[in-house]
Protein backbone atom coordinates (compact mmCIF):
# COMPACT_ATOMS: atom_id res chain seq x y z
CA UNK A 1 0.00 0.00 0.00
CA UNK A 2 1.20 3.56 -0.90
CA UNK A 3 1.45 5.99 1.64
CA UNK A 4 -1.35 8.14 0.31
CA UNK A 5 -3.48 4.50 0.40
CA UNK A 6 -1.99 4.82 4.41
CA UNK A 7 -3.21 8.34 4.70
CA UNK A 8 -6.36 8.19 3.22
CA UNK A 9 -7.68 4.91 4.86
CA UNK A 10 -6.92 6.35 8.32
CA UNK A 11 -10.68 8.03 7.04
CA UNK A 12 -12.27 5.47 6.56
CA UNK A 13 -11.36 5.09 2.84
CA UNK A 14 -8.21 4.07 1.00
CA UNK A 15 -6.48 6.27 -2.08
CA UNK A 16 -7.02 6.55 -5.66
CA UNK A 17 -6.34 3.46 -7.28
CA UNK A 18 -2.91 2.22 -8.24
CA UNK A 19 -3.59 -0.29 -10.19
CA UNK A 20 -6.35 -0.81 -12.74
CA UNK A 21 -9.32 -2.87 -11.18
CA UNK A 22 -8.64 -1.63 -7.91
CA UNK A 23 -12.48 -0.78 -5.63
CA UNK A 24 -12.01 1.67 -3.10
CA UNK A 25 -14.62 3.17 -0.94
CA UNK A 26 -14.95 7.10 -1.22
CA UNK A 27 -13.88 9.18 1.33
CA UNK A 28 -15.84 10.58 3.79
CA UNK A 29 -14.69 11.98 7.42
CA UNK A 30 -12.91 14.73 9.46
CA UNK A 31 -9.82 16.07 8.60
CA UNK A 32 -7.92 18.65 10.32
CA UNK A 33 -5.64 21.30 9.53
CA UNK A 34 -2.71 23.36 11.84
CA UNK A 35 -2.07 26.79 11.69
CA UNK A 36 0.66 28.82 13.61
CA UNK A 37 -0.37 32.18 15.53
CA UNK A 38 1.28 34.91 16.95
CA UNK A 39 0.20 36.46 19.97
CA UNK A 40 1.03 39.23 21.80
CA UNK A 41 3.53 41.60 20.96
CA UNK A 42 6.89 42.89 21.52
CA UNK A 43 8.44 40.70 24.78
CA UNK A 44 4.87 39.00 25.27
CA UNK A 45 4.69 37.91 21.39
CA UNK A 46 4.02 33.70 21.81
CA UNK A 47 2.89 31.73 19.03
CA UNK A 48 0.17 29.34 19.08
CA UNK A 49 -1.09 26.40 17.18
CA UNK A 50 -4.66 26.76 16.09
CA UNK A 51 -6.60 23.49 14.78
CA UNK A 52 -9.45 23.60 12.54
CA UNK A 53 -11.62 20.69 11.55
CA UNK A 54 -12.97 19.74 8.40
CA UNK A 55 -15.79 17.76 7.09
CA UNK A 56 -14.30 15.88 3.55
CA UNK A 57 -16.55 14.24 1.34
CA UNK A 58 -16.18 12.65 -1.88
CA UNK A 59 -19.17 12.24 -4.77
CA UNK A 60 -19.09 9.41 -7.00
CA UNK A 61 -17.44 11.00 -9.95
CA UNK A 62 -14.40 11.32 -7.26
CA UNK A 63 -14.68 15.01 -6.29
CA UNK A 64 -13.96 16.22 -3.03
CA UNK A 65 -15.56 18.72 -0.62
CA UNK A 66 -14.60 20.19 2.52
CA UNK A 67 -16.55 22.12 4.51
CA UNK A 68 -15.41 23.36 7.97
CA UNK A 69 -16.96 22.33 11.33
CA UNK A 70 -18.62 24.84 13.47
CA UNK A 71 -18.24 25.63 17.36
CA UNK A 72 -20.38 22.85 17.86
CA UNK A 73 -18.62 20.47 15.69
CA UNK A 74 -21.25 20.24 13.00
CA UNK A 75 -20.44 20.52 9.11
CA UNK A 76 -21.21 24.24 8.64
CA UNK A 77 -20.56 26.90 6.24
CA UNK A 78 -19.36 27.22 2.92
CA UNK A 79 -17.96 24.42 0.59
CA UNK A 80 -15.32 24.15 -1.44
CA UNK A 81 -13.52 21.69 -3.80
CA UNK A 82 -10.56 20.09 -3.05
CA UNK A 83 -7.99 18.38 -5.04
CA UNK A 84 -6.86 14.62 -3.44
CA UNK A 85 -2.72 15.54 -3.50
CA UNK A 86 -3.94 18.91 -1.40
CA UNK A 87 -6.23 16.39 1.20
CA UNK A 88 -3.30 13.77 1.59
CA UNK A 89 -0.39 17.04 1.64
CA UNK A 90 -2.24 19.39 4.00
CA UNK A 91 -4.86 17.27 6.08
CA UNK A 92 -4.66 15.03 8.73
CA UNK A 93 -7.31 12.01 9.01
CA UNK A 94 -9.14 12.08 12.69
CA UNK A 95 -11.64 9.50 12.50
CA UNK A 96 -11.76 8.81 16.40
CA UNK A 97 -12.87 12.20 16.35
CA UNK A 98 -15.69 11.75 14.14
CA UNK A 99 -17.39 8.65 15.52
CA UNK A 100 -16.32 9.98 19.31
CA UNK A 101 -17.87 13.82 18.23
CA UNK A 102 -19.07 14.47 14.75
CA UNK A 103 -21.33 11.50 14.43
CA UNK A 104 -23.45 11.73 17.16
CA UNK A 105 -24.19 15.37 16.91
CA UNK A 106 -25.12 15.15 13.33
CA UNK A 107 -27.18 12.23 14.48
CA UNK A 108 -28.68 14.40 17.23
CA UNK A 109 -29.36 17.19 15.07
CA UNK A 110 -31.18 15.23 11.94
CA UNK A 111 -33.30 13.68 14.50
CA UNK A 112 -33.77 17.57 15.63
CA UNK A 113 -34.96 18.46 12.48
CA UNK A 114 -36.82 15.17 12.13
CA UNK A 115 -39.03 15.82 14.68
CA UNK A 116 -39.67 19.61 13.70
CA UNK A 117 -40.73 18.37 10.44
CA UNK A 118 -43.06 15.66 11.82
CA UNK A 119 -44.88 18.44 13.91
CA UNK A 120 -45.21 20.57 11.12
CA UNK A 121 -47.31 17.98 9.32
CA UNK A 122 -49.54 17.74 11.97
CA UNK A 123 -50.11 21.54 12.00
CA UNK A 124 -48.32 22.00 15.30
CA UNK A 125 -46.28 24.83 14.13
CA UNK A 126 -45.46 25.76 17.76
CA UNK A 127 -43.64 22.48 18.59
CA UNK A 128 -42.28 22.58 15.22
CA UNK A 129 -40.48 26.02 15.74
CA UNK A 130 -39.25 24.98 18.79
CA UNK A 131 -37.83 22.15 17.42
CA UNK A 132 -36.14 23.80 14.12
CA UNK A 133 -35.14 26.60 16.42
CA UNK A 134 -33.18 24.17 18.29
CA UNK A 135 -31.38 22.69 15.51
CA UNK A 136 -30.75 26.19 14.47
CA UNK A 137 -28.47 26.76 17.51
CA UNK A 138 -26.92 23.78 16.73
CA UNK A 139 -26.38 24.87 13.15
CA UNK A 140 -27.78 28.41 11.89
CA UNK A 141 -26.72 27.45 8.34
CA UNK A 142 -28.57 24.32 8.30
CA UNK A 143 -30.57 24.11 4.99
CA UNK A 144 -33.72 21.88 6.25
CA UNK A 145 -33.90 23.79 9.41
CA UNK A 146 -34.00 27.04 8.12
CA UNK A 147 -36.67 25.57 5.15
CA UNK A 148 -38.58 24.23 8.05
CA UNK A 149 -38.74 27.27 10.62
CA UNK A 150 -39.76 29.32 7.33
CA UNK A 151 -42.67 27.15 6.28
CA UNK A 152 -43.90 27.56 9.65
CA UNK A 153 -43.91 31.25 10.17
CA UNK A 154 -45.75 31.27 6.87
CA UNK A 155 -47.99 28.97 8.40
CA UNK A 156 -48.66 31.13 10.89
CA UNK A 157 -49.11 33.85 8.43
CA UNK A 158 -45.65 35.76 10.37
CA UNK A 159 -44.34 37.09 6.87
CA UNK A 160 -41.96 39.39 8.79
CA UNK A 161 -40.07 36.10 10.55
CA UNK A 162 -40.23 34.77 7.55
CA UNK A 163 -38.88 37.16 5.70
CA UNK A 164 -36.19 36.97 7.91
CA UNK A 165 -35.46 33.48 6.51
CA UNK A 166 -35.96 34.24 3.10
CA UNK A 167 -33.19 36.57 3.67
CA UNK A 168 -30.75 34.13 4.94
CA UNK A 169 -31.62 31.31 2.20
CA UNK A 170 -31.39 34.07 -0.75
CA UNK A 171 -27.60 33.93 0.01
CA UNK A 172 -26.96 30.51 0.91
CA UNK A 173 -26.22 28.72 -2.39
CA UNK A 174 -26.59 25.18 -1.04
CA UNK A 175 -30.38 26.02 -0.20
CA UNK A 176 -30.77 25.71 -4.40
CA UNK A 177 -29.54 22.23 -4.65
CA UNK A 178 -31.41 19.39 -6.22
CA UNK A 179 -31.40 17.73 -2.73
CA UNK A 180 -33.24 20.12 -1.06
CA UNK A 181 -35.70 20.64 -4.16
CA UNK A 182 -38.51 19.80 -2.73
CA UNK A 183 -38.08 22.13 0.15
CA UNK A 184 -37.16 25.12 -2.32
CA UNK A 185 -40.53 24.69 -4.15
CA UNK A 186 -42.63 24.92 -1.37
CA UNK A 187 -41.11 27.49 0.27
CA UNK A 188 -40.81 29.68 -3.35
CA UNK A 189 -44.65 28.82 -3.38
CA UNK A 190 -46.10 29.96 0.10
CA UNK A 191 -43.91 32.96 -0.23
CA UNK A 192 -46.28 33.81 -3.09
CA UNK A 193 -49.33 32.66 -1.51
CA UNK A 194 -48.64 34.72 1.58
CA UNK A 195 -48.34 37.60 -0.86
CA UNK A 196 -44.47 38.00 -0.23
CA UNK A 197 -44.44 38.64 -4.49
CA UNK A 198 -40.87 40.00 -4.35
CA UNK A 199 -39.11 37.74 -2.44
CA UNK A 200 -41.03 34.69 -4.06
CA UNK A 201 -39.69 36.61 -7.24
CA UNK A 202 -36.24 37.14 -5.93
CA UNK A 203 -35.76 33.75 -4.22
CA UNK A 204 -36.91 31.89 -7.75
CA UNK A 205 -34.69 34.02 -9.69
CA UNK A 206 -31.75 33.57 -7.63
CA UNK A 207 -32.07 29.78 -8.38
CA UNK A 208 -32.16 30.79 -12.21
CA UNK A 209 -28.86 32.90 -11.65
CA UNK A 210 -27.38 28.99 -10.61
CA UNK A 211 -28.53 27.83 -13.44
CA UNK A 212 -31.34 25.55 -11.83
CA UNK A 213 -32.58 24.37 -15.33
CA UNK A 214 -35.84 23.03 -14.88
CA UNK A 215 -39.62 24.17 -16.45
CA UNK A 216 -41.43 24.05 -13.08
CA UNK A 217 -39.24 26.63 -11.67
CA UNK A 218 -39.78 28.82 -14.66
CA UNK A 219 -43.43 28.22 -14.47
CA UNK A 220 -43.57 28.72 -10.78
CA UNK A 221 -42.14 32.57 -11.66
CA UNK A 222 -44.37 33.01 -14.05
CA UNK A 223 -47.15 32.57 -11.41
CA UNK A 224 -45.53 34.92 -9.31
CA UNK A 225 -45.63 37.95 -12.18
CA UNK A 226 -49.03 36.83 -13.03
CA UNK A 227 -50.08 38.08 -9.46
CA UNK A 228 -47.97 41.15 -9.88
CA UNK A 229 -50.19 41.82 -13.18
CA UNK A 230 -46.65 41.99 -15.04
CA UNK A 231 -48.47 40.07 -17.73
CA UNK A 232 -45.55 40.45 -20.16
CA UNK A 233 -43.01 38.96 -18.00
CA UNK A 234 -45.47 36.33 -17.03
CA UNK A 235 -45.29 35.09 -20.72
CA UNK A 236 -41.69 35.76 -21.07
CA UNK A 237 -41.00 32.79 -18.51
CA UNK A 238 -43.77 31.02 -20.21
CA UNK A 239 -41.66 30.92 -22.85
CA UNK A 240 -39.07 29.98 -21.03
CA UNK A 241 -40.89 27.13 -19.51
CA UNK A 242 -41.96 25.87 -22.91
CA UNK A 243 -38.62 25.85 -24.45
CA UNK A 244 -36.98 23.73 -21.85
CA UNK A 245 -39.88 21.70 -22.12
CA UNK A 246 -42.56 22.11 -25.07
CA UNK A 247 -44.81 19.38 -23.71
CA UNK A 248 -45.37 21.32 -20.18
CA UNK A 249 -48.83 21.31 -20.45
CA UNK A 250 -49.42 23.92 -17.50
CA UNK A 251 -47.57 26.33 -19.42
CA UNK A 252 -49.35 25.72 -22.47
CA UNK A 253 -52.74 26.77 -21.00
CA UNK A 254 -51.41 29.52 -18.63
CA UNK A 255 -50.04 31.22 -22.17
CA UNK A 256 -53.66 30.79 -24.19
CA UNK A 257 -55.24 31.48 -21.01
CA UNK A 258 -53.04 35.00 -21.12
CA UNK A 259 -54.08 34.91 -25.13
CA UNK A 260 -57.64 34.89 -24.61
CA UNK A 261 -57.90 37.46 -22.23
CA UNK A 262 -55.87 39.72 -24.20
CA UNK A 263 -53.30 39.96 -21.17
CA UNK A 264 -50.07 39.10 -23.11
CA UNK A 265 -49.10 37.31 -26.78
CA UNK A 266 -46.45 34.98 -27.18
CA UNK A 267 -44.50 32.84 -29.80
CA UNK A 268 -44.44 29.49 -28.09
CA UNK A 269 -42.54 26.22 -29.76
CA UNK A 270 -44.72 24.21 -30.78
CA UNK A 271 -45.58 20.47 -28.66
CA UNK A 272 -43.20 17.10 -29.45
CA UNK A 273 -44.82 14.48 -30.29
CA UNK A 274 -43.83 12.75 -26.87
CA UNK A 275 -46.08 13.37 -24.31
CA UNK A 276 -44.20 12.73 -21.58
CA UNK A 277 -42.54 15.61 -19.16
CA UNK A 278 -38.90 14.68 -18.42
CA UNK A 279 -37.50 14.90 -15.33
CA UNK A 280 -33.32 17.08 -15.32
CA UNK A 281 -30.86 15.77 -16.85
CA UNK A 282 -30.00 13.75 -14.17
CA UNK A 283 -32.91 12.47 -13.82
CA UNK A 284 -34.21 13.25 -10.73
CA UNK A 285 -37.84 14.61 -10.86
CA UNK A 286 -38.84 17.72 -11.46
CA UNK A 287 -39.92 20.49 -9.19
CA UNK A 288 -44.20 20.33 -9.06
CA UNK A 289 -45.86 23.26 -10.47
CA UNK A 290 -49.16 24.57 -9.28
CA UNK A 291 -52.89 25.17 -9.93
CA UNK A 292 -53.96 27.77 -13.08
CA UNK A 293 -55.08 30.92 -12.28
CA UNK A 294 -58.46 30.87 -12.44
Amino acid sequence: MSKNQDKASKSGATAPDDEPGQKRERIKGIFSTQAIQKVGTGTTTRRTIQKMYWFVEEDASHNLEIQPLNKNYVPSGPKRRIGLEELLEKFSPEPEFYVSTVYPRLRELNMVIQKGEKHREKGEIFSAELEFGQALAVDEENIRANFGLGLTYLDRGESNKADDIFQRLVRLDASFDKEHKHLFNEFGMNLRKNRMLDQAIDYYQRAESLAVRDDHLMFNIARAFFDKKDYARTMEYLQKALALNPNHAESRRFAAFLEEKGLAKGSLPAATPAATVPGDDDGAPSLGGEELPS
